[in-house]
């Protein structure tokens, strides 16, 4: 079972979590049914269809660095259950006001919107929490089967969602999908999570946020995930934000067709999932979303054309192969590129730029199949995939990630003479190097990558200085805001990083290690000086 795709299955944890994720996202699903064709009987514009898809995505768009950063700075398992306390409570009130026949299409879209704030503050914690729950061997297989169990649901609850709405009405969805919410609550209440001792305070808001931007920005591989992840959201978004006028408007259907529809996509997606792993093993993850790129610009052309439902679900389900394929990719090309502790912010970029490219892309379809024709739209968004495709030809993905990316852990925290507290500051560190000049250029390269190492982990005005008098001394030194944010930086470094500083020291001359020192900034004012002293 090792080396399989359910391999994950055998850790108790992680098998409970995704059984419950497993009914709440049935729920999900049955809501997402009822939020649409409800939407689709209140207003016959397409451009308000499609921004319950939107109202599903902006929220993720918007919210998923701070979900990122709660992920990051508090236990990840309080943070999933006060999300799916509110989600729950979101769900609801939406059924009361649906049940009472108080719901307009702007109030439908306020609730979508919340709960989506919702996933955006659970999504970011749970995806985090995949690594805490399989070992690194399993990671893959692990964000695969949670894409497989929504896009299970996904083949199963359209169909029973679009059932329901025809029998019951939108609110008695609504209400189902309340219920599914007590399983995964029940799982997390379940769960002891180790919990590591961290003498640190929580990062400040400001400042985590601009930790993990930075980490991003200064991660070329991570850029490379964020642009196509943009792309492939805008693009593929229209299958899904269109869908409830396809099956309304071109094949002239009900719920059920609506429903129907939806369970090939999922159907597609659930195929894929059962397969990607041993395609993994054999082709490149570039090729793999280049592939899928054509297939969704298949998919979306084929449902163009198509007046009868099955060619319309066989069509769906090539772009649910797609779909699956390229989320999961993104995803798994995220969490083994990233350290544990800005995984939570690295999600949530990925989130962002995903999520945000689906929202731009379901007001831009919206519009589109307003002013043009829904068939013009679903065309415009093939093209649109074909770009994408074209692309990788630019902006390759990177390939799996090896790297060893745990904390080093050898790094003792000092004890200052000085009396300081964790606001102290500002920090600046110095080390010195004494290069023969026959390494000068191998000690600039390993200083470039030190750099980009260094403001990753939160350095400030970092700097590398050769002495004019002494030309074989160097002097790298940069800035940190508080003794707290220098002790968070020098955490930070994974055994990877490591290897780094190794090289250095191995270039480094003489019987004593390069020499660093901590210093704190102080006023040239003498009065100030002794306040601070």
């Amino acid at each position: 079972m090792n080396g399989t795709t359910f391999a994950p299955f055998q850790f108790r944890t992680f098998r409970l979590l995704w059984i419950a994720s497993l009914i709440t996202n049935l729920g999900w699903q049955i809501q997402s049914v009822a939020a649409g064709w409800l939407m689709a009987s209140l207003s016959s514009s397409p451009a308000t269809v499609a921004l319950v898809q939107a109202a599903v995505t902006f929220p993720l768009a918007i919210l998923s660095m701070l979900g990122g950063v709660f992920a990051d700075n508090y236990e990840r398992r309080t943070v999933m259950i006060l999300a799916q306390v509110f989600m729950l409570f979101m769900t609801i009130s939406l059924a009361g006001l649906t049940w009472a026949a108080l719901i307009s299409p702007w109030a439908l879209l306020v609730f979508t919107f919340a709960i989506g704030c919702g996933v955006a503050m659970h999504l970011p914690s749970w995806q985090a929490s995949v690594g805490d729950l399989v070992p690194r061997k399993h990671l893959p297989q692990a964000v695969m089967l949670n894409g497989m169990g929504f896009n299970l649901m996904r083949s199963v609850g359209p169909a029973v969602g679009g059932a329901i709405v025809a029998a019951f009405g939108a609110a008695v969805s609504f209400a189902i999908n309340a219920a599914t919410y007590f399983p995964v609550l029940l799982a997390l209440a379940s769960w002891k999570p180790e919990r590591t001792p961290n003498f640190l305070p929580p990062e400040p808001l400001g400042s985590a946020l601009g930790a993990g931007l930075r980490y991003v920005i200064l991660s070329p591989d991570h850029v490379k995930i964020m642009l196509r992840g943009a792309v492939f959201g805008f693009s593929a978004v229209a299958a899904l934000a269109l869908m409830p006028l396809v099956a309304r408007q071109l094949l002239q259907g009900t719920a059920i067709t609506f429903g129907l529809i939806l369970t090939c996509f999922g159907a597609g997606a659930v195929t894929v999932a059962l397969t990607l792993h041993r395609v993994r093993e054999k082709v490149e993850t570039e090729t793999i979303i280049r592939v899928s790129f054509l297939f969704l610009a298949t998919g979306l052309m084929a449902t163009a054309l198509s007046k009868n439902v099955w060619a319309t679900g066989v069509a769906a389900g090539v772009t649910g192969m797609a779909w699956q394929s390229s989320m999961s990719l993104f995803n798994v090309a995220t969490q083994l590129s990233t350290p544990r502790w800005v995984l939570g912010r690295a999600m949530s970029i990925l989130q962002v730029f995903t999520f945000g490219g689906m929202t731009l892309g379901s007001v831009t379809w919206g519009r589109v199949a307003t002013a043009a024709g829904l068939e013009t739209a679903l065309a415009l968004a093939s093209a649109t995939c074909l770009l994408g495709a074209a692309l990788g030809l630019m902006v390759r993905l990177p390939g799996e990630n090896n790297d060893d990316l745990d904390p080093h852990g050898r790094f003792t925290p000092p004890d200052p003479d000085l009396q300081i507290d964790m606001q102290s500051g500002p920090i600046k560190v110095s080390v010195e190097f004494h290069i023969r000049p026959e390494n000068t250029r191998a000690f600039l390269e390993l200083m470039a990558l030190r750099r980009r190492i260094r403001l990753r982990d939160g350095a400030r005005s970092w700097s590398l200085n050769r002495d004019m008098s002494q030309p074989d001394l160097w002097h790298e030194s940069y800035r940190v805001p508080t003794w707290a944010a220098y002790l968070r930086h020098m955490q930070r470094r994974t055994t990877k990083d490591a290897e780094n500083y190794s090289h250095l020291a191995d270039l480094h001359q003489g019987n004593e290690p390069p020499v660093a020192r901590r210093w704190i900034e102080r006023p040239a004012d003498a009065s100030q000086l002794l306040a601070n002293k």
